[in-house]
């Protein structure tokens, strides 16, 4: 039984928004760190792989749709995103490995909420979309195959943080590190007994800075500036997935 899990999620190769979050004190206090997918597409790959891995059993890797795709793409199936292609290039063989075998989703027991299931996208599929306004029947198709002695799922993907019920089972996105929408921060959750969803803020202009000068992404400056300064609110993000929601 764990008594506090931090979730991370999409943190997309952005060092210092991680830093910050891994310098929380309920971070550092958390019994495990759970990593809901989509950890190294973006401008610094290989250091944010490098930094999670030194912290060994502290954390729980979970497979996204980008960790997947970097696979793919250093296979020869390149992505539509530069940035993951240029990601996959720079990764190292053990990086590869690891991120080839990561698991869909991972259950634990969480002290307050029982067994909760941890994926990306949904507990079938590491890319499709649900929102925290999708319909109720989706939901009950998306979670067809989940235990009902599952009562909480928590998840990313969307980039936005949210909790809500859905036919008593609570459903928690914790959020994005590197690519929020809605607002710059880095969005995480917090679990056990309850839930908390968190922002840490940093310093984005330094981080930006930092991003431009550390990474060797041609496009690194402009990245930073899109997404460690969230230019795309929650609004504009809802309604491009609203399509993949199936509306």
């Amino acid at each position: 039984m764990l008594n506090r899990v931090a979730v991370l999620s999409d943190i997309h190769g952005a060092l210092p928004a991680l830093e910050a979050v891994l310098a929380e004190p309920d971070v550092a206090a958390a019994d495990l760190i759970v990593l809901t997918g989509d950890i190294a597409a973006g401008p610094q790959p290989v250091e944010v792989l490098d930094l999670l891995a030194g912290l060994g059993d502290r954390v729980c890797w979970v497979r996204g749709n980008a960790d997947r795709e970097l696979v793919e793409a250093r296979a020869g199936r390149k992505s539509p995103i530069d940035v993951s292609n240029w990601a996959a290039e720079q990764l190292r063989d053990d990086q590869l490995a690891r991120l080839a075998a990561l698991p869909l989703t991972v259950t634990l027991e969480v002290a307050g909420l029982g067994p909760v299931l941890f994926c990306h996208a949904t507990p079938r599929d590491d890319e499709e979309v649900v929102l925290v306004d999708t319909r109720m029947a989706r939901w009950a198709e998306v979670f067809a195959d989940v235990p009902a002695e599952v009562r909480t799922v928590v998840c990313g993907h969307t980039h936005m943080p949210f909790t809500r019920l859905v036919d008593r089972r609570l459903v928690v996105n914790a959020g994005s590190i590197g690519m929020p929408y809605g607002g710059p921060g880095a969005d995480w959750a917090l679990l056990g007994p309850g839930v908390q969803l968190r922002r840490t803020a940093f310093d984005v202009d330094a981080a930006c800075a930092r991003v431009a000068a550390e990474s060797t992404f041609p496009d690194a400056a402009e990245w930073a500036d899109e997404y460690l300064r969230s230019r795309h609110s929650d609004a504009d993000a809802l309604a491009v997935f609203a399509p993949r929601d199936g509306r």
